[in-house]
């Protein structure tokens, strides 16, 4: 024993600060159940271990804005639709819970630009080809280029995250992937950047435009960064996960064995408790409104996995100095419409119902046009029939910003069973030069949701979970050397 006592002072000089064992946080809050919430839920269970108590504070439903419709006895998505293939969180999430996926039912798709239709797809994939170099030349070629040279920087994070690498702010996680470039992007519209690319303004208006509509509700005046991610949605190899998508979220609930509180948070507020023969322990007091009233708890880590506004997360943050900022991003309103019936054909120039094949239709930025977008959907539970037309009466999803009139549904369909409506604030309004909110508010109070006023997708908010979880634990323990490195992707090569 004498000789162990001698030894553990040397033992200690040995070891560096940043290895210094600090006994774990006993109890963390998430603020939001949806996909970032839940993700942020199971990181934090993997990094902080099974002796952490974990909270997460919902509102409404988890899922947030991954949700269905029931119609007529089926279930539609209502919110976040498609993945894409080199979404490698949501990827792993699936196959980790066991879930199933779905391909999207394939259909003819149209663009139409308010008086005619600019351009028709085919059932040959070689009239496609041909048609798209006739209208457009060698721009759908080279954008698909363009894309996976921005794509391929993105793909960075997996590397970083999978080596425990964190990041202090959205500025230095995008940096750290795309240097200047996906700066430059965030400053400039996406008709700017793809004009500077040497993009024809038809093309633009004609193939990007309908592309921001349909995933974004806004035009091409949005952000350089999420214009991309727009395009990229736009490629072949979308999925979904079978059953509907919201399903990741309660699986990695369950998976993360958090306690789900339903509530309403209205404030938090940092306290100190002073421990006996201690230091002071540092707090923050969560008060939640439920339905039996006011009622709170403390937490050592809060993670808002909530849009703070007053129209989202509308949380008063109390005593903090210095005071938590503003956030004052807001976010565009689309409108979910799914209705049962049959198309008017003759609204889009078709006057001939037979002649019509579209199960898809995208749009251009024109003043009068009332959509966005509306397209055939199939049930959550159903893979689709893979069949090319339209049935004559179908269960059709149209996209707007405000909700439809009797009037304008009845100028869309000339017959319908049902309608079913939901109003999203889906995602961030974007314009440019984008300023992108701070992921740490406080010591250990942490924001995940201003990653996507980059590009708002279910893969961004599940990176921005990992990231903040990653982030909490390294500052936590006082790994400084996990955090914001610079060149990391010379210094990873050389690691793997």
């Amino acid at each position: 024993m004498p000789g162990l006592c001698r030894l553990l002072p040397l033992l200690a000089a040995l070891c560096p600060p940043a290895l210094s064992l600090r006994h774990g946080p006993s109890r963390i809050a998430v603020v939001g159940g949806g996909i970032g919430g839940s993700a942020a839920a199971y990181f934090l269970r993997q990094k902080f271990g099974h002796g952490v108590q974990l909270h997460v504070l919902e509102k409404a439903v988890v899922g947030g804005r991954l949700d269905t419709l029931d119609m007529e006895g089926s279930a539609y998505e209502a919110g976040g639709s498609v993945i894409h293939p080199l979404n490698l969180h949501m990827k792993h999430f699936v196959k980790e819970l066991g879930l199933s996926v779905a391909s999207p039912q394939g259909s003819l798709a149209g663009v139409y630009n308010g008086e005619e239709f600019v351009f028709e797809e085919s059932s040959w994939s070689f009239i496609n080809l041909l048609k798209l170099l006739w209208h457009y030349g060698l721009n759908p070629l080279r954008m698909s280029m363009w894309v996976e040279d921005i794509l391929d920087k993105f793909m960075r994070i997996y590397r970083y995250q999978m080596h425990d690498y964190a990041f202090s702010s959205n500025e230095r996680l995008l940096h750290a992937l795309g240097g200047d470039d996906f700066a430059r992007l965030l400053n400039q519209s996406i008709d700017e950047a793809m004009q500077k690319a040497g993009f024809s303004q038809k093309f633009i208006n004609q193939v990007v435009c309908p592309a921001m509509r349909v995933n974004y509700g806004q035009g091409v005046a949005i952000n350089g960064f999420v214009g991309a991610v727009s395009l990229a949605g736009a490629q072949s190899g979308l999925w979904s996960v079978k059953g509907g998508n919201k399903l990741v979220c309660s699986g990695l609930i369950y998976s993360s064995k958090a306690e789900v509180i339903p509530g309403t948070v209205v404030s938090i507020e940092p306290k100190t408790r002073s421990k006996r023969g201690g230091d002071p322990v540092k707090l923050y007091e969560v008060t939640y409104n439920t339905s039996s009233g006011l009622t709170g708890d403390t937490y050592d880590i809060v993670v808002i996995a909530a849009p703070l506004g007053r129209k989202m997360a509308d949380i008063t943050f109390r005593n903090f100095d210095p005071p938590i900022p503003e956030f004052r991003n807001p976010y565009h309103q689309t409108v979910t419409t799914l209705v049962h019936g049959r198309l008017n054909t003759s609204f889009f120039g078709y006057r001939d119902p037979q002649a019509f094949h579209f199960g898809a239709i995208f749009t251009t930025d024109n003043p009068k046009l009332f959509i966005n977008s509306l397209g055939v959907v199939s049930p959550v539970g159903d893979t689709g029939t893979g069949g090319k037309l339209p049935l004559p009466s179908a269960v059709w999803k149209v996209f707007s910003n405000e909700e439809l009139t009797k009037e304008q549904l009845g100028l869309l369909f000339s017959s319908y069973d049902s309608v079913k409506v939901k109003p999203w604030l889906a995602y961030p309004q974007y314009s440019t030069p984008e300023k992108l909110p701070p992921i740490v508010l406080h010591e250990q109070l942490y924001y995940l949701n201003g990653l996507e006023r980059a590009a708002s997708a279910m893969e961004m908010s599940a990176i921005a979970a990992r990231n903040a979880a990653l982030l909490a634990f390294h500052r936590w323990h006082g790994h400084s050397a996990s955090v914001d490195q610079e060149d990391l992707h010379e210094k990873l090569k050389t690691e793997l």
